[in-house]
This record gives structure tokens, C-alpha cells and sequence, in this order.
């Protein structure tokens, strides 16, 4: 026996220790005998215990396999060797009973574990292990006596295509790749016409059935339509029509939700929010149908309600998921626990849900609208396969929408369409470049909030590094210019418009990373301080760029001579400023300096939230914290020292009397008439409002009692908004 780290644990399973009648000789390998070591220790070693080497270390124990356990060694024998054995020992018969109807409540148990293991699938679980652990989708053919089973693994087939090609497509998955892994399995495209062909054949056949049981023929005439029922039991046959049905027709148009949702043009939209309600509608008579399986008897026991993942509660026939295990990589075989048959449910309507979302995008070509939707959507926490589509809906053949090129887009932004047919300025090498950072950006936006986070503080750099660029080349070419020219150029024009652009979606994207600490729980309550002092700049910076870029648009496009125009252009320079949008982040900056200033107060007149020091110091955890921020140098000259002179002197009584929170709410008074037809910006507008509110009556309160008052407890909460936190003021 070799092995790259010599230990064995107590506690395991004893090894025929008889030597192997032939070892193969390898070059420079000396082989010795260390049975009788192993039956020694496994004798001796209590649970828990270790027989080393001299070499053995708990780094090298990280790369380490325990042999014979189940979840680590992906050799051991358990359970059927090859599909082919669970085949001849009867693990998947065809029928699935010679009852037909046992038959058929198995069919549907088959059909519901299924449906459990591809929402295991789209959580990040391995194919391998999930939907193909049935044998018959991986002998489908075997299936083709049973036209109901048959019809129902061939479009699960085809919809795990379909799925695999979009998630690669969109490059979204995570789990290291795992979630597009086939390992050999059979995923043949088939013809789709011809497939949805032969499951409408057996669908009409099934409903045929169902009104022939649900007819009523008067005295002794014949029945509208001869037809044989499904099952022996006359009692039974609408109820197993109807689950039949309501599954084959969610595979059906959950199938064609899938094909149309990438296909935009024409009325692929308005199909696949069609197939989306009749999806939802299926999932709905499905759940009603359970009672109904529930009643009936059955050969194997019932599972809890709670892990069964069939609506029968029995478990289904035809699965092993260790048939895989050996096709896996060479790693140890990941247990994958399947989810409930309610929690598959549950799955699937959030997902038609955050589909129908997208289908009701209305493909806005204002690059900040188009953020905020995908900000928008990604507050309900869609899952892998919601965020592939909204990717391929965004990005396709490096296009928007696969209609505009990037370099139209960015053309829009700066208010100059007509330069977009410009060739000099669509192959201007910065132009260039944010049409590629603005595809990264998208892309990064539709991934999960942990990598959303990581890769936009790496982009960060890009994004710095390129409007550092424009600004030097703009000063460099039409510095002096500018200041003698009552009239700017085109070149020049757009220029200035650009870099005054890339400089406030830099400082954009440095706000979406730290508001993403928060979802991710990653700041400590006495880091608020610090992380509230930083947004508060960021923000700042964001608004002073914002501001500069709409007088920069007013400015180029006003004309000499009369002084009625000079006068008109003041007022559209002051609406710019004080624009609702502006306002509303006027809002969020009050609100960040009014929290790092209490929460400095705090610091400093008492005891509360000081950080501890135990395993590093607070300039170390503002490092770990903005350390991508700070090589990007947003905002400049901005270090853990200006940050500490800065809330050395903050008293409760200062923050009393600057009243960050009594000026949002005069703000926010004003700006529900702005955002009356924007319903997520009313709901951000009333939770500002509710944390300002509170947050001013709890400084008030600790004002009047004074914040080194020993009795005084006072807390953080985000109760109210996702970033922003309330105090929360208590006596004991």
C-alpha cells in the first residue's frame, strides 16, 4: 500500500490485510508489507486517533482521503457497479408494475423525485448526482414501452440541455464549473419539434381518458368516446388523469418558457410570459392533486412531509446515485442531499416569478436604467439559472439586447447619438475599452452577491486607471484651449463628456461594493463607523460627479450671444443639480455622515463600540476592508489617518445640532412627487425616511441622558433598510 500521506484513523472500517499476489515495480519505489502495521493500529486506535509519519502535518491532512468512507473514497463498492447490473437486479423495471394502477402511482412518483432532483441541480448540486442518478434517463431507451414515462424523461433531457447551454452560454455558474459537469452523461440534443410533437400525442391521450371517465351516459348508451382508462380502478382515474397531466404540462411549457425567454425578438417575450403563467398555473394544480396521492395505498412506507421528495410521500423507484460516483472528477464524491417536493415547489415559483420579472423588462436603452433593474432584480435574490437569463437577455454576440453595440450605448450616455456613426470615435481606443469594461460590468452584475462583490472591486482598477487616462489626455490636448474657447469642439466636447462619465460610474461601482458588504453580513456593528465614514466620501465624490457631468452637458450645448439663453442655461444648471436623483443621493449622504458621526460620538464620550483589538487592530481592518478601494485611489488622498482625524472630536451634541436626519426628512417630503411613478424609488424614498426618523428621536434620547450614562444600551439594527442601520436606544 502507497499513499501520499501515511496515516490511518481509529474508528474505521479493518482491511482484508492479506498482500496482493502481484505489486507492479516502479522506478526507484521500494515496496515493504505494512499489513500487520495496519491490523495493529486498527486493533489499537481508539476514535478520533492517528498513526502518522514524521512527514505528516495538519496542512498536508487538507489534501488527505479517509478510505472507505462513503462522502471521501469514490472507490468503494456501494451499491450497483455499473447501470447495467441495477438493471438485471430489477432497480428500474419497465413497467413499473404489472398493476397498472401501481403503475401508475410509480410513474408519478418517478415524475415528482425528478422534479425534486433538477431543482437540486439548479441549486448548485452535481448533475451527475441530482436529475441522472434515475436510470431510466440513462437508459432512455429501455423507456419507450411506457409512453408516459417515456414522454417525461425525454423533455426533462432536453430541458437539462437547454439549461446547460444557457448557464454556459452566460458563464454564471458557480460551484467551480460543477453546474455545466455532464462526466460522459448521454445528453444528445434531440429534434424539438418532434419531441413536443410525440408529448402533445400523449398528453391529448391522457386528456381523451379524462373526459371519457368523467362523461355521464345516460341509461345504456354508449359512451361518447371508447377509450381504455389508464388503470383498473374506475374511482381513481380522473384523480391520476389529473396529476398525469399537470406534470407533463409543466414539463411541457416550462420547456418552451426556457426556448422563448432567450429569444427576444418578434414575440418572444409576450410567449414566454404565456408559458410562464400557465407554468405557475400547473405548479398550483399539482400541489392540489397531492391529497389526492397522499390517499392512496401504497407499497413502500411514506417518507416525513418535510424530506419526501414525491407528493405520494412514497419513495420513488429507478434512482441510485452512486452509479456516477466513478465518472465524477477524481475527487471525493459530494453527497448530494435532494430537496423536498414542497421546497422543489416552492423553487420553481420563485424562478417563473423572477422570469416573468425579466419578460417584463421593457428594454430601456438608458444605460442607468438598465443598472438599476439589474440592481432592482437582484434584490430578490434570484437564483443561478434566473441570473444566466438576465445575462443573455442583457449581452448577446457582444451586443446590448444583440442589437446596439457598445459604442452606440456609451454615445447615448454622453447625449451625442450622432457621433455613434462617427468611425473615428467607435474605434477611439478608450471608447474601446469602456465597451468592454461596460460588458464585464453587466456580466458581473448578473452573477451572486459573494463574486459580484470580489470582481468589482478587480474592476475597479480597470475602470480607475481608464478615466485617469481620459482625464490627462484631456488636459493635455484642450487644457488651455478650454480656457480661451467660448465654444468648444466636437473632439473636445466629447472629450470632457467622457472622462466626467467614467469618473462617476468608477465611483458607482466603489458604492455597489460596499453596500454589498452589508448584504453579505460582512461588517462587525463597531465597524459601522468606519464603513458609514467611507460611503459618506464615496457618496459625496459620486454626487459631486454626477453634478458636473449634467452642467458639462447643459454648458456644451449652449449658445453664444444672447443673454435670455445664458440665463436659461443657469436655471437647467441649477434643475441639474438639485435633480430628484441627485436629491435622493443628498439623502444617502446625510444619512451616512449623520451614523459614522453618532457612532463616533459614542466612541468618544463613552464606552460603546470601541473596536476590540484581539486578533488585529482597527487600521488593519480598514485596510482588509477598502483595500481594493484604496488602490484604486477612490477617493484620493483618502487613508485610515483622515479617517481618524476626522471623528476624533465628534460629540452627541454636535451631531444634535448639525440634524443630519431632521434634513432628509425634508428632502425625502419633497421627492415623493418627483418618484410618483417609480415604485421602487417611493419604497427606498419611505425607508429613508423611517430610518431618519427613528434615528432622530434615538439621538435625542441619548442627548438627554447623556451617552456615558452606564444604564444606556444602544444598538444597530438594519431593520428598516438593507445599508442603512437604526439606533436602537434602551435603559437597564
Amino acid at each position: 500500500m502507497a499513499t501520499n500521506h501515511s496515516g490511518v484513523q481509529g474508528g474505521g472500517d479493518v482491511y482484508n490485510s492479506s498482500p496482493p499476489h502481484f505489486i507492479p515495480p516502479g522506478d526507484g519505489c521500494v515496496w515493504a508489507d505494512a499489513s500487520s502495521l495496519i491490523d495493529a493500529a486498527c486493533k489499537d486506535l481508539q476514535e478520533g486517533e492517528l498513526v502518522h509519519g514524521e512527514n505528516f502535518s495538519l496542512f498536508a491532512a487538507m489534501s488527505a482521503l479517509e478510505i472507505m468512507d462513503p462522502k471521501m473514497d469514490s472507490g468503494i463498492e456501494n451499491g450497483y457497479c455499473t447501470v447495467e447490473e441495477a438493471i438485471e437486479a430489477g432497480a428500474a423495471p419497465v413497467p413499473l408494475s404489472f398493476d397498472r394502477t401501481v403503475d401508475l402511482q410509480r410513474t408519478i412518483d418517478v415524475m415528482d423525485h425528478l422534479f425534486s432532483c433538477e431543482a437540486t441541480w439548479h441549486k448548485g448540486s452535481i448533475l451527475a448526482q441530482t436529475v441522472f442518478s434515475c436510470i431510466y434517463l440513462l437508459r432512455l431507451e429501455r423507456t419507450s414501452p411506457h409512453p408516459i414515462l417515456n414522454a417525461y424523461c425525454r423533455i426533462m433531457h432536453a430541458t437539462c440541455n437547454e439549461v446547460i447551454k444557457s448557464i454556459s452560454n452566460a458563464r454564471t455558474h458557480e460551484e467551480e464549473d460543477l453546474f455545466v459537469m455532464a462526466y460522459g452523461l448521454p445528453l444528445k440534443d434531440e429534434d424539438n419539434e418532434r419531441l413536443h410533437a410525440f408529448l402533445h400525442s400523449v398528453e391529448e391521450t391522457i386528456s381523451r381518458k379524462l373526459r371519457a371517465c368523467k362523461a355521464q351516459p345516460s341509461s345504456k348508451k354508449k359512451q361518447v368516446e371508447d377509450v381504455e382508462p389508464l388503470q383498473t380502478n374506475p374511482e381513481l382515474e380522473e384523480g391520476y388523469c389529473r396529476a398525469l397531466l399537470c406534470r407533463l404540462r409543466f414539463r411541457k411549457y416550462f420547456d418552451l418558457t426556457l426556448r422563448h425567454i432567450r429569444n427576444w425578438q418578434g414575440k418572444g417575450q409576450s410567449m414566454a410570459h404565456k408559458y410562464i403563467l400557465t407554468c405557475l398555473a400547473e405548479l398550483e394544480n399539482m400541489r392540489k392533486n397531492e391529497m389526492f396521492l397522499k390517499s392512496q395505498p401504497h407499497i413502500s412506507c411514506k417518507d416525513s412531509p418535510e424530506t419526501s421528495t414525491t407528493a405520494s410521500g412514497c419513495k420513488a423507484i429507478g434512482f441510485d446515485a452512486t452509479l456516477n460516483a466513478k465518472s465524477l472528477s477524481p475527487a471525493p464524491p459530494r453527497a448530494a442531499k435532494i430537496v423536498g417536493w414542497h421546497d422543489a415547489l416552492a423553487y420553481f415559483e420563485k424562478l417563473l416569478h423572477d422570469f416573468d420579472i425579466l419578460c417584463s423588462f421593457s428594454f430601456d436603452p438608458i444605460l442607468e436604467s438598465i443598472l438599476q433593474f439589474v440592481v432592482q432584480f437582484q434584490k430578490s435574490k434570484p437564483d443561478l439559472v434566473a441570473r444566466a437569463y438576465l445575462q443573455l437577455l442583457l449581452i448577446q454576440s457582444g451586443k446590448l439586447y444583440g442589437r446596439e453595440f457598445f459604442h452606440e450605448v456609451i454615445a447615448r450616455v454622453l447625449l451625442l447619438p450622432d457621433v455613434a456613426k462617427d468611425k473615428a470615435f467607435h474605434q477611439n481606443e478608450f471608447v474601446v475599452q469602456l465597451g468592454q469594461l461596460l460588458i464585464v460590468l453587466l456580466k458581473i452584475l448578473c452573477t451572486n452577491s459573494a463574486w459580484q462583490r470580489r470582481k468589482l472591486g478587480k474592476t475597479l482598477q480597470d475602470w480607475s486607471v481608464v478615466s485617469i487616462q481620459l482625464e490627462l489626455a484631456y488636459n493635455r490636448e484642450f487644457g488651455e484651449a478650454q480656457n480661451s474657447s467660448a465654444d468648444e469642439g466636437l473632439h473636445a466636447k466629447v472629450s470632457k463628456r467622457l472622462f466626467l462619465w467614467a469618473q462617476e460610474q468608477t465611483y458607482w461601482i466603489a458604492s455597489r461594493f460596499l453596500q454589498l458588504g452589508f448584504e453579505l453580513d460582512l461588517y462587525s456593528p463597531w465597524e459601522y463607523c468606519m464603513v458609514y465614514w467611507y460611503m459618506s466620501v464615496v457618496f459625496v465624490q459620486l454626487l459631486e460627479k454626477i453634478q458636473l457631468r449634467s452642467i458639462a452637458n447643459i454648458d456644451t450645448t449652449r449658445q453664444k450671444g444672447k443673454k435670455k439663453r445664458d440665463n436659461h442655461a443657469k436655471d437647467h444648471s441649477r434643475d441639474a443639480i438639485f435633480s430628484p436623483s441627485c436629491l435622493l443621493l443628498q439623502c444617502h449622504v446625510y444619512l451616512c455622515e449623520g451614523l459614522a458621526m453618532v457612532l463616533a460620538a459614542l466612541r468618544n464620550e463613552g464606552s460603546a463600540f470601541k473596536m476590540p483589538n484581539t486578533f488585529n487592530s482597527e487600521h488593519e481592518r480598514f485596510i482588509q476592508h477598502f483595500e481594493l478601494l484604496l488602490r484604486a485611489h477612490l477617493p484620493e488622498q483618502i487613508s485610515f489617518s483622515s479617517f481618524h482625524e476626522s471623528i476624533l472630536h465628534a460629540r452627541v451634541s454636535d451631531v444634535v445640532r448639525c440634524d443630519y436626519f431632521k434634513e432628509i426628512q425634508r428632502i425625502t417630503t419633497s421627492l415623493k412627487g418627483s418618484f410618483a411613478e417609480a415604485p421602487e424609488k417611493l419604497l427606498e424614498i419611505r425607508q429613508i425616511e423611517q430610518v431618519a426618523e427613528r434615528n432622530r428621536i434615538a439621538l435625542n434620547v441619548i442627548n438627554q441622558l447623556g451617552a456615558s450614562d452606564p444604564s444606556l444600551r444602544v444598538s444597530f439594527e438594519l431593520t428598516h433598510h438593507p445599508y442603512f442601520a437604526v439606533v436602537v436606544v434602551k435603559r437597564s
